[in-house]
């Protein structure tokens, strides 16, 4: 029996390779970057296709693979997945939710304190050997405990924010479409409140909302000119929720205090603003990036192409219903 013919834009983790050598034919991706035209030269004739953020699947894509029958993204966000022409297609689009939610709250946290307390500026300060020791008032920053923590975004990563906060006595805020149930809002001691609320009183901000049309420039002039002087925002959800040049001009302006991003506007390039500002720290989307948490990621998409390809349903099918899987 001819097994089915997946094309992987990775080399993946082992254990993901396992359970994709087990079933498929895998023609894994063995090049640096992966070119659109590489990538659909490849795709053209097979049954599966297991991909990143980075790689587009659209109309033209799943026009040019015609046997293609799953779309397995290695992430929780699918802004790179036309559903809609998926579902056209008949090709079931897959995601991986869930598996990364604590990694990235911990990593929300990270920027969170680094960005408050200086922390690459005296790290870069050590090594360029002109440390000439301790004083009063060197890279003084901002106090994290007992300060109010302001969340835009309460889904699963959100609240993972609010519950790491609780050790920290902090006043948390939130605001969110739906508001979460009135014991959720007890166990992490959060109070649900209206944007502009959020914006005056936070002393951080952190980011954890879906790129939608409501939540594009969210981060927008105006909402930069309500945050407080000496408030810091964090954004590791979806990059065009930040209007990129609203708050370059807001810190040049002294309008909030410093700002630690790890996901861009127009990714992988960041406004030129930003990058020589030292208010501001910049991580390459690595939010997710443990070992255990990413294996987890490529596990998961690699199961859900298993299950369409053994006649189930994938756990994490963002189109199934319209396709008729059960």
């Amino acid at each position: 029996m001819i097994k089915p013919a997946i094309f992987s834009t990775r080399q993946l983790f082992q254990a993901a390779r396992t359970i994709l050598d087990e079933h498929f034919q895998v023609d894994y991706w063995k090049g640096d970057k992966l070119s659109r035209a590489d990538l659909l030269k490849h795709v053209a004739d097979k049954d599966g296709l297991v991909c990143l953020l980075t790689e587009k699947v659209d109309e033209e894509l799943l026009s040019a693979a015609p046997k293609l029958r799953i779309a397995a993204t290695v992430s929780v966000g699918y802004d790179n997945i036309d559903v809609p022409a998926c579902t056209k297609h008949k090709v079931v689009a897959t995601n991986t939710p869930g598996v990364l939610d604590d990694t990235t709250a911990d990593f929300a946290w990270t920027l969170l304190m680094a960005v408050a307390r200086r922390l690459l500026e005296g790290d870069s300060w050590m090594r360029s050997g002109t440390w000439n020791g301790w004083d009063l008032d060197q890279l003084v920053g901002g106090d994290v405990w007992g300060k109010t923590l302001g969340i835009l975004g309460f889904g699963r990563i959100g609240r993972g924010v609010a519950r790491r906060a609780l050790g920290f006595q902090m006043r948390v805020l939130y605001n969110d479409a739906v508001r979460a149930p009135a014991d959720v809002e007890k166990e992490l001691n959060a109070e649900f409140v209206d944007r502009d609320r959020l914006f005056r009183e936070s002393d951080f901000i952190s980011l954890h909302v879906p790129l939608l049309p409501d939540t594009r420039h969210l981060i927008s002039k105006d909402n930069l000119e309500k945050m407080k002087r000496t408030a810091f925002l964090v954004n590791t959800s979806r990059g065009p929720v930040v209007d990129e040049a609203a708050l370059a001009e807001a810190l040049e302006n002294g309008k909030i205090a410093g700002a630690a991003l790890d996901v861009f506007e127009h990714e992988p390039k960041v406004h030129p603003a930003l990058l020589t500002r030292k208010d501001v720290i910049l991580t390459p989307h690595m939010a997710s990036a443990s070992l255990d948490t990413r294996t987890k990621m490529a596990v998961m998409a690699a199961n859900n192409v298993v299950a369409l390809f053994e006649g189930r349903r994938p756990p994490n099918a963002l189109n199934a219903d319209a396709l008729g899987l059960k």
